[in-house]
Order: C-alpha cells, then structure tokens, then sequence
C-alpha cells in the first residue's frame, strides 16, 4: 500500500512539473495568440478551443516547412514529436474565444449565414463551426484573419494539407469574403 501511495506521489508530482513546464514553454506562443485563448493581435488566429489534431498538423507542417510564416517556423523549429503533442493537447484544452459582444449587423449576419449554408461550411467544421479531428475551429477566430485566411485560400497563396479549402472557396466572390468572416466571427 505504502509503495502504491508513493508512486501515486511520484506520478503527480511529475504530472504538475510537467504542467509547469508547458505553461513555461507555450508562453511565447500566447504572447502573440492570446494568454486567454483568444488573440488580441492583428491577423493572428486565436487557438483556444482548437481541435488538438488540427493543431498538431499545423505545428507539425511549421516545423517542417510544409508551411512557410518565418516565426512559427522558428518557434517550431526546435519542437520534438512529443512536444507537438504536447502543445496540442494544451492548446485544446484552452478557453474558445468568445464572440464579440455586439450581435452584429443583422443583414450582414443573413449573408454570412446564407454563404455558410451555400458553401456547405457546416459539413466540415461542424454547424456550431466548431472543428472536429483535423478540421479547425473558426467559430469566434478574428475576423480579419478569418478575411485574410479565405482570401489566401480563394486566390491559392495559402497552401495546406488538402486542397479542398481552394475548392470550396473557388466559387466565392471576393467581395463576399467580408460578410463571410463577418458572420464566422460572431457566430453565437
């Protein structure tokens, strides 16, 4: 009994240095994506809430550059296997962001809507857009980097692991991007 006590001992010790640890680790990360989990800087997404598979590809293709943004491939650079899971699984168990409080502009809110239900966003992400597996989050993202992400996707300057986003975004008019991400940011 003794010995089952100690090694219970061991393990939660180790269990909350580790816990230290990541939160000491992921700090450069929230600097810029949001203590909270929800980023206050300009075109950089929130990750709370993030589904930890999703996060894990995308660590995983910043570490290889199979995704080229220069200071996530440096920060990811020196991650090992682990430490991608890690962070994932971190990153999924922070706070989603909230939406913003104003409810929004009710036309815009209709057109972001009817382009969600047009362009099927609801099969993939969800109809709370809330991701699953390796599909993300983007209920609540920001909206100019929700804007930015679509637009890169819709113009092909945005590469990911599956080209099914250039499909999808093919059909959009630029100039329904706006209402798109305008309606994604403040879904409720």
């Amino acid at each position: 009994m003794r010995k089952t006590i100690t090694i219970s001992v061991f393990a939660f010790i180790a269990a909350s240095a580790n816990a230290q640890i990541i939160e000491q680790r992921i700090a450069p990360c929230l600097a810029c994506h949001g203590e909270n989990g929800q980023s206050q800087t300009e075109n950089t997404p929130s990750l709370g809430g993030q589904q930890a598979p999703y996060a894990l590809i995308q660590l995983f293709m910043f570490r290889d550059r199979l995704r080229v943004f220069e200071p996530m491939n440096e920060m990811a650079k020196p991650l090992t296997d682990d430490d991608l899971r890690t962070f994932s699984d971190f990153i999924a168990k922070m706070p989603k962001p909230a939406p913003p409080p104003e409810n929004g502009d009710p036309a815009r809110m209709q057109r972001g809507l009817a382009l969600v239900q047009q362009h099927r966003c609801d099969t993939c992400h969800n109809p709370d857009l809330s991701g699953k597996e390796n599909v993300p989050r983007i209920a609540n993202q920001r909206e100019d980097y929700l804007a930015k992400t679509l637009a890169e996707y819709k113009d092909n300057s945005r590469h990911g692991y599956d080209a099914s986003m250039a499909d999808v975004m093919a059909p959009v008019a630029a100039e329904q991007i706006a209402d798109l991400a305008y309606f994604i940011a403040r879904m409720r």
